[in-house]
């Protein structure tokens, strides 16, 4: 979890996830989803999907990303927002 609020108008947090295959990349998005509606978070969007090795779940002040390996080691994230903080890190 990184905490790009100082760097960006977009978001105050980016949550960045791995799965191994899309029926994982699937539940994750489910159980993030389910978390966060939970504690009042309202999914706004919903982009990608697990077979693509991406998915994207917008909640306004979070946005969650879902790589496959490949796709996360590609686009390297935590590298584009290297100046961000990170709040959380759970290998």
């Amino acid at each position: 979890m990184l905490d790009i609020s100082g760097l960006s108008i977009i978001a105050e947090y980016f949550i960045i996830c791995t799965g191994t295959n899309p029926r994982q990349i699937n539940a994750i998005a489910e159980a993030v989803d389910e978390s966060l509606s939970k504690d009042g978070y309202e999914r706004l969007h919903r982009e990608g999907s697990p077979e693509s090795g991406w998915m994207l779940l917008d909640f306004g002040d979070v946005i969650c990303h879902i790589f496959g390996p490949m796709e996360r080691e590609y686009y390297q994230l935590e590298r584009l927002w290297g100046a961000a903080p990170r709040l959380m890190y759970v290998e």
